[in-house]
């Protein structure tokens, strides 16, 4: 049965979500050294490229973890629902981010289209290193997703999103690599090009799932909530349906019209019954229930 979090719930919560950000943030280092390493002593635009897409993830590590301290605070009577959508504009941060990276790298490969140039030198021992960067990034990607399903947590969820984007650029790196040590012409740039396609993606993927929470969109659908309440006995009518999610929480809002001549402890029993089975049965954390009679 989902119900709501409790202030020392939400400092767990919060305290968790920070220890997953700083676990990984020493696995995300390593990778992006492994990449820069490799990339400038290879002259690889295709392997910098992935390093630096790979630098926001430790990037996104030491600020989201920070970020938490105020999307965790509890509410306050300026944030009645909570400060949960910080994580939110924590994700878009990272749509930022990839948009200006994705410039630059664009930018680069069209240019070394344009001129031309030798291909990069990658080593059988550098595309082993890559592989093992991979691998880590798997690992990542599929930590950080899980948890981010355990907590509810849209920082998580979008940073796992980022990273499995990673692991598909990454892929695409090796095989450049391994197609240049077959001379073949302009492969590096075009895994590139290729690269800022990826980050495109994932870009998008996080705008089409944190948009809707920005804007309030509904939780729960109104006739789902409407047909749950008005099952509950007692219940004549339920009307001005609400309901918005942040940070993994439900909330709803709702009227619920009674027989008038019932007494007032008889009405906040019927709305106590609506707000467990809204709870129970549609997995709302937070409900309010008004009464009116009917």
């Amino acid at each position: 049965m989902a119900v709501a979090r409790t202030a020392t719930e939400g400092r767990d919560r919060t305290a968790s979500i920070q220890r997953v950000f700083l676990g990984l943030l020493a696995a995300n280092l390593a990778v992006v050294g492994a990449k820069v390493v490799i990339g400038l002593s290879a002259g690889s635009l295709s392997v910098l490229s992935d390093g630096v897409h790979s630098s926001v993830d430790a990037f996104n590590n030491i600020v989201f973890a920070v970020l938490m301290r105020y999307a965790g605070a509890a509410a306050d009577a300026n944030h009645p629902y909570g400060h949960g959508k910080f994580e939110v504009l924590g994700a878009l941060g990272i749509v930022i981010f990839l948009a200006i990276a994705s410039f630059e790298l664009l930018t680069s490969a069209v240019g070394r289209l344009a001129a031309g140039g030798p291909p990069p030198a990658l080593t059988v021992a550098d595309l082993w290193v890559l592989a093992a960067t991979l691998g880590i990034n798997i690992a990542v990607a599929w930590f950080e997703a899980r948890k981010g399903r355990e907590y509810g947590s849209d920082l998580l969820l979008a940073d796992a999103a980022h990273t499995r984007a990673d692991v598909m650029i990454t892929s695409g790196v090796i095989v450049g690599g391994i197609l240049s040590r077959a001379h073949v012409k302009h492969v590096d740039a075009l895994v590139t090009l290729a690269i800022v396609l990826f980050i495109g993606r994932v870009a998008w993927q996080i705008l089409r799932r944190c948009v809707p929470i920005l804007v309030d969109q509904a939780a729960q659908e109104p006739d789902a909530v409407r047909l749950t309440a008005e099952g509950v006995a007692g219940v004549e009518a339920a009307t001005d349906i609400r309901s918005r999610l942040a940070a993994g929480v439900a909330f709803a809002e709702l009227t619920i019209k009674v027989q008038g001549r019932l007494a007032v402890d008889e009405a906040h029993q019927i709305a106590d019954a609506v707000e467990r089975r809204l709870k129970e049965d549609l997995k709302l954390d937070r409900v309010v229930v008004h009464v009116e009679p009917s």
